[in-house]
């Protein structure tokens, strides 16, 4: 069955992808919407999920995680799998299809969020954006908004995205912290010049914040 499904996926290989998604960082070169139809039709398989995941291609995982079942993995295997998903749409999907779904995403989110590896670090602050937004309660946003102000404008880019993200949020759902959060984005101006294509929102936090809390209103 691995082996089919691999060659299928080989048969959806498309070169011209393939050089998009590489400047991102992924290597792989298979349109998601094709991917999405296999899967589907795949439907869930959580024993074909964890052979493809050892294939280490990045095609062959990104299936993976759109058939697997999320509770069925323990906490550190969830701790293994993130720490070996290096593509950037692998980690991706992974926090955000797997472990935010995952009964250990809270105990996963305070070990990654102190982790020294920055790509780890900013799944921890992907999980945090999450309570931000959903669950705030026992969040002490003023002090992520400390940690924003002294740490972001320094931080590796993966991380640097994950900790802008995390602020553009705190503003958009938290009008308390809005002003506090506007200023830091304009003092530290990451992601300003961020080039954004029209219709798109501009991921540099002011912006980001002033748009969503308009279309809210």
């Amino acid at each position: 069955m691995v082996a089919e499904v691999m060659a299928e996926l080989a048969g959806l290989e498309d070169a011209k992808i393939r050089e998009v998604n590489a400047r991102h960082g992924d290597d792989h070169g298979v349109n998601l919407g094709k991917l999405r139809a296999l899967a589907k039709r795949l439907k869930t398989q959580q024993e074909l999920a964890y052979r493809l995941w050892e294939t280490e291609e990045t095609a062959a995982r990104l299936l993976a995680l759109l058939i697997c079942r999320p509770k069925a993995f323990e906490r550190d295997e969830l701790d293994v799998m993130l720490r070996e998903a290096r593509a950037p749409k692998v980690h991706d999907w992974l926090v955000n299809y797997v472990v935010k779904k995952s009964p250990y995403a809270e105990e996963l989110r305070l070990a990654w969020f102190v982790d020294p590896d920055p790509v780890v670090a900013s799944a921890g602050w992907a999980l945090t954006t999450e309570r931000v937004t959903k669950k705030p309660e026992s969040l002490d946003l003023p002090r992520l908004l400390d940690v924003i102000e002294t740490e972001m404008k320094g931080a590796p880019d993966r991380l640097q995205w994950a900790m802008n993200h995390c602020l553009a949020q705190i503003g958009i759902a938290h009008a308390e912290h809005r002003a506090r959060a506007i200023d830091i984005g304009e003092r530290l101006e990451v992601l300003k010049d961020y080039p954004t294509s029209p219709g798109c929102t501009s991921p540099f936090a002011p912006t980001w914040i002033s748009e969503m809390v308009r279309r809210a209103r």
